[in-house]
C-alpha cells in the first residue's frame, strides 16, 4: 500500500470493502425474488445458476480488498471485522418485496453505483501512486460492470413483455430512495458510521449525489424510455415522470453540493475520527 494514500481515501476503500464483505446478505436477497430463487441450493434453473455464479464472482471482491488492507498495515482490522459482523447481522432492506421487477430495477441501479465507486477509488489511487490498488479497483469495477449489464438486460426483457408493469415499479422505486447496502453498518462504537463514511465518499468525489442522478439518466437511456410506445395512460404518465427525473435530481444535487461547497469555503468541514484507522481523523 502506498504510504501517500490519504486517510480519506483509505476510509472510503474500507467502507467499500465492508460493503462487499456483506455478500451473504445480498445472496439472501436474490433468493427472495419469487420465481428467481434457488430452493434447494443446487437447483439447475437458469436463475439459480446465475445467483450462485454471481455470488462466486462477488466473493472475490471482498476477499481481495480485505487482504490488501491487511497487508498494508495501516488499518485496525479488528474494528473492520467487527463492522462486517454487525453489517451482516443487521442486514438491509431495499424494499424489493419479493418482486423480481423491483429487485432487478434495484440491482440495475446498485451494480452501476458500485462500479462507479470502485472505479473512482482506483483513479484516485493512481493519482497517489498506488498502481496495485488501481489495478485491483479496475478489476472489481469491471466485474460490477458486467453484472450491471446482466441485470439491465433482465429488466429490458421485462420491459419488452410488460412495459406498463415495469414502469409502474420503476417509478415507485424512484419515488422512494435507493437504499445503499451498507446503511446498517456500525463498528459498535460510532452509531453514525455509515453517514460519516458517506460524507467522506462525497467529499473525495468517489460517489456523490451527481452520480445518483447520472445513474437514473443512464437507466432511462439504456431502456430507451424516451421512445417507448404502446403504453396505457398510466404507463405514459410514469414514462414522462421517469424521463424528467434525471434533470430534476441533477438540479437538486447541484444545489445541495454548491451549498456544501460554500459552507466548506466559509468554515472548514469538521473531521470525524474512524476506528477503522486507529482513531485518525478524515
Amino acid at each position: 500500500m502506498a504510504e501517500s494514500i490519504p486517510d480519506e481515501l483509505l476510509v472510503v476503500l474500507i467502507g467499500d470493502m465492508v460493503t462487499e464483505e456483506a455478500l451473504p446478505t445480498y445472496q439472501t436477497l436474490l433468493n427472495t425474488f419469487e420465481g428467481c430463487d434457488d430452493p434447494t441450493g443446487t437447483s439447475e434453473s437458469p436463475w439459480a445458476r446465475w445467483s450462485r455464479g454471481w455470488t462466486s464472482e462477488e466473493n472475490r471482491h471482498g476477499d481481495l480488498l480485505n487482504k490488501y488492507l491487511y497487508l498494508g498495515g495501516r488499518c485496525d482490522m479488528r474494528s473492520i471485522e467487527v463492522t462486517i459482523q454487525h453489517l451482516i447481522t443487521n442486514g438491509f432492506n431495499p424494499d424489493a418485496r419479493k418482486d423480481p421487477y423491483r429487485g432487478f430495477v434495484y440491482t440495475s441501479f446498485q451494480e452501476r453505483a458500485t462500479k462507479i465507486s470502485h472505479g473512482n477509488v482506483g483513479k484516485l489511487a493512481r493519482q497517489h501512486g498506488d498502481k496495485n490498488l488501481q489495478r485491483i479497483c479496475a478489476k472489481i469495477a469491471g466485474d460490477e460492470g458486467r453484472h450491471e449489464k446482466a441485470y439491465q438486460t433482465f429488466v429490458q426483457e421485462i420491459l419488452n413483455r410488460d412495459p406498463d408493469g415495469l414502469l409502474a415499479v420503476f417509478g415507485d422505486v424512484m419515488r422512494g430512495q435507493i437504499s445503499m447496502p451498507a446503511e446498517e453498518m456500525t463498528d459498535g462504537v460510532d452509531a453514525n458510521l455509515y453517514e460519516n463514511f458517506s460524507n467522506v465518499a462525497q467529499r473525495t468525489g468517489v460517489y456523490t449525489a451527481i452520480d445518483y442522478a447520472d445513474i437514473i439518466e443512464h437507466l432511462v437511456q439504456t431502456w430507451d424510455l424516451e421512445n417507448l410506445e404502446g403504453l396505457s395512460s398510466e404507463g405514459e404518465k410514469e414514462r414522462e415522470y421517469l424521463c424528467k427525473l434525471p434533470t430534476r435530481y441533477r438540479k437538486l444535487a447541484e444545489r445541495s453540493m454548491n451549498k456544501k461547497k460554500k459552507a466548506a469555503e466559509e468554515e472548514k468541514p469538521a473531521l470525524q475520527s474512524f476506528n477503522w484507522i486507529y482513531g485518525r481523523q478524515a
